[in-house]
């Protein structure tokens, strides 16, 4: 009497978001959640509208200088923008101050949906502690790698880079320093959309081989976004730092310049992540484990509104701003 055999059900070849829940701690490293958001297009296309919301009442008068010149003047006891930068130790603190009085501009908007994995609950006070550092950890070394190389790329040929020009920008023209913002925050923002739609199910996962094999790889290449916005940042307190550091020929002070002007950019936002944890864990950590499709939600909303208002901000309303574009909705207090 012959044994019968035990037969393999075939695989499931339908894209991921046809397959409904499902475990994907492997498979979603970015968020390291369960499952799929339960209304994924809804939460994708409110999310959008928030992004886009975003870009239409922004200010970037009222970011950049009356928050960001007032916090670094406030810091430095001088005027940041007249009073020149007087030496590495002076250019060392400029750039750290800098970088906090830039927090709240419109490149450190996609740092909300870059740090959004970061957010998890624990039982224990120094288990929430251990659980929101790691990840912040492994994202500041995406992010130092990628600001200290471009700080020594600066010290070596800034003097010939578009962020260097000084000229005013001119209606109906593109200044080379306005298209190196476009690129590059207009990848940014492609970047974070895709991520956002992957933590939803609706497209495969970029970083899940990758992770597979390095489990924090996810978090460095959130930190290596974050990184990236000095390449395109228009600020004007960095670029005086930027014309510094091109200027002064150093590597090493360009390198430890960028770097600390980029873990100034995210200080605030992660010291507001570790109070949340720290002060709401217990009841963050059951509202997540009452319905494990949340952390998925958020991460989801996060990526996505970040993105979008990323990618519409800097290439569309932009264009607008410059008279290229004839037509973009702003608030009238803008």
């Amino acid at each position: 009497m012959s044994t019968p055999t035990k037969q393999t059900p075939p695989a499931d070849r339908r894209p991921p978001a046809d397959r409904g829940p499902r475990a994907v701690v492997g498979s979603a490293p970015v968020l390291a959640v369960d499952l799929y958001p339960r209304r994924r297009w809804l939460t994708i296309g409110l999310s959008a509208l928030a992004g886009f919301l975003l870009t239409v009442v922004w200010s970037a008068e009222f970011v950049d200088s009356t928050i960001g010149d007032t916090v670094a003047n406030s810091l430095l006891g001088h005027d940041a923008k007249a009073t020149p930068i007087a030496g590495v130790g002076a250019g060392i603190l400029f750039a750290l101050v800098t970088g906090l009085a830039g927090t709240f501009t419109a490149c450190n908007v996609a740092v909300f949906g870059a740090m959004a994995p970061a957010l998890r609950g624990s039982a224990s006070r120094m288990g929430r502690l251990r659980a929101v550092l790691r990840p912040l950890g492994w994202m500041c070394v995406g992010m130092v790698a990628v600001s200290a190389a471009y700080g020594v790329v600066v010290a070596l040929v800034g003097t010939r880079m578009p962020q260097f020009q000084t000229a005013a920008n001119v209606a109906g023209v593109l200044s080379p320093r306005s298209i190196q913002s476009m690129v590059v925050f207009g990848l940014v923002g492609l970047a974070m959309i895709y991520l956002g739609l992957a933590a939803a199910g609706v497209v495969r996962d970029p970083l899940a081989r990758l992770t597979r094999r390095h489990p924090n790889a996810p978090m460095v290449v959130m930190g290596a976004l974050v990184g990236a916005f000095l390449i395109g940042r228009p600020f004007g307190l960095f670029r005086a730092l930027f014309r510094d550091a091109a200027e002064s020929g150093n590597v090493l002070y360009g390198a430890a310049a960028f770097t600390l002007q980029s873990v100034g950019n995210i200080a605030v936002m992660a010291i507001a992540l570790i109070l949340l944890t720290q002060l709401a864990g217990n009841r963050l950590q059951r509202w997540f484990a009452a319905n494990p499709r949340r952390l998925a939600t958020l991460t989801t909303a996060a990526f996505v509104a970040a993105g979008v208002f990323t990618l519409l901000y800097w290439d569309l309303r932009l264009l607008e701003r410059r008279g290229i574009l004839p037509w973009y909705p702003v608030a009238p207090w803008v």
